[in-house]
């Protein structure tokens, strides 16, 4: 359902499957009554009273999907199932939290056999992990259009799933959605930038970077919308059950999935946004290199909880990027440098946003030091965003201004003298933020990267 096209881009080729088939009705009748708050009639669901978990364990029967072979009913029950494992597993720690506004406590550690069976089976014919993503789950195949002859906007979008029925849930959902609802456009002119770069054809080489960058800035102008859609003082209300099992101190020894692995625990780390294809997308295109540490191993590790044919299509990207090397070929111009270097600081700017949402909606309210994918919260975004940083003022600094256009010039100088900003505040936040953070506070295994960032 993820094929990469220029009509759809990092979204599904078909929209999600909404309602599951009658032969899955115990699992859809489950899932309909799970939020804590039924999003259509306000009342309690499963989750408000923490009897998710028993729902589960006397009413869901271990369905074979042994047969189940369509792509939109694979996805379908992929995300369906990845919702119940989550509300299953983490149901004791959103009672605790709700309680407490501190700790999360200790998980479920054993997801039954109802669930881990058709998830593990179902995950392995999408060449998936059995657990919640990004892209196949949480959001990209968790929407519905209001109108089905509409657009891909905010206002004729409805959730299929959600674990508390808050607005604010429901909006911070669709705002990634209405995000990648721009992807089709990035992927088309990638293309071109990749078509024109091995042709040495350097007017459409700029053509497609200028359009490049005007669509990375719609994607960045979509993103500032969150603020609005999803409150930031609601989130941590519905960020418990994103979590993962992988380096979270709710599950020190990952979950048994009942009758998989030998009943060995197993660990996934949580849904996160970085697990999307749109950044990895310029920074393959863009040959932006990570530094090699620690933090960019996790980082490499989110990247493979995603769609196969995005993981596909991203290695292309960057095969094709490093045979022809772009960014040697864009600074051999200036005003092509100007251009490269405009689409870099699109992805500063989206990753300093989200950063800004890191410390707004999470280190604001909570001294838990993991986020939900499993890395250390305050050290990690800042890794890719240094970085970042750091390709803008080399480029920045051997670009021949005289050359440059006028428009150009006043482009680059703009970025430079931005970024030199911006770097000196993250340096500022992140040891300050390192004082409520300590490493002590993070899991053993996260020191390391920690200390790579010091």
């Amino acid at each position: 359902m993820f094929t990469v096209t220029t009509q759809n881009g990092f979204l599904p080729r078909k929209d999600p499957l909404v309602r599951l088939p009658d032969s899955f009705s115990k699992l859809e009748s489950l899932l309909e009554r799970m939020p804590i708050k039924n999003p259509e009639t306000g009342r309690p669901g499963l989750l408000a009273s923490g009897e998710f978990g028993e729902a589960i364990l006397t009413e869901l029967p271990l369905y074979d999907v042994d047969n189940v072979h369509d792509p939109a009913l694979l996805s379908a029950l992929f995300r369906d199932y990845t919702f119940a494992a989550s509300a299953y597993l983490l149901e004791p720690c959103d009672l605790r939290y709700r309680a407490t506004k501190k700790d999360y406590g200790i998980g479920r550690l054993v997801l039954p056999r109802s669930i881990a069976v058709p998830l593990t089976k179902v995950a392995q014919k999408i060449n998936s992990k059995p657990f919640m993503e990004y892209a196949l789950s949480y959001a990209l195949y968790n929407y519905k259009r209001i109108d089905p002859t509409g657009d891909l906007t905010y206002d004729n979008l409805k959730l299929i799933r959600s674990f508390t029925g808050m607005e604010s849930e429901k909006g911070f959902i669709l705002n990634h959605v209405t995000m990648v609802a721009h992807s089709p456009k990035l992927v088309r002119h990638a293309l071109g930038v990749l078509n024109t770069l091995e042709a040495e054809n350097r007017s459409g080489f700029d053509h497609h970077m200028a359009n490049l960058n005007a669509t990375y800035q719609k994607v960045n102008d979509e993103m500032e919308y969150m603020w609005a859609r999803s409150n930031p003082a609601d989130y941590l209300d519905f960020r418990t059950f994103i979590m993962g099992t992988k380096n979270q101190p709710m599950f020190p020894d990952g979950v048994v999935y009942e009758g998989i692995n030998n009943n060995k625990p197993v660990s996934h780390r949580g849904e996160s946004g970085a697990n999307d294809s749109m950044v990895p997308l310029a920074d393959n295109l863009l040959q932006i290199k990570m530094p090699e540490n620690p933090l960019t191993e996790i980082l490499r590790d989110f990247r493979t909880y995603r769609p196969t044919d995005h993981k596909t299509f991203l290695e292309l990207v960057q095969i094709r990027s490093n045979q022809n090397n772009l960014r040697q070929f864009a600074l051999g111009d200036p005003n092509s440098a100007a251009l490269y270097l405009a689409n870099v600081d699109q992805i500063r700017a989206f990753r300093h946003r989200h950063w800004s949402f890191t410390k707004e909606y999470i280190i604001k309210y909570t001294e838990h030091p993991v986020a939900t994918g499993g890395s250390p919260i305050v050290t990690w975004l800042p890794n890719q965003l240094m970085t970042v940083l750091d390709v803008i003022e080399e480029v920045a600094s051997g670009i021949d201004r005289s050359l440059l256009t006028k428009e150009h010039a006043a482009l680059v100088e703009e970025i430079e003298q931005r970024a030199d900003a911006q770097k000196r505040v993250l340096v500022r936040d992140v040891q300050k933020l390192k004082e409520r953070f300590p490493e002590e506070a993070v899991a053993p295994r996260f020191q390391e990267a920690v200390a790579a960032t010091a």
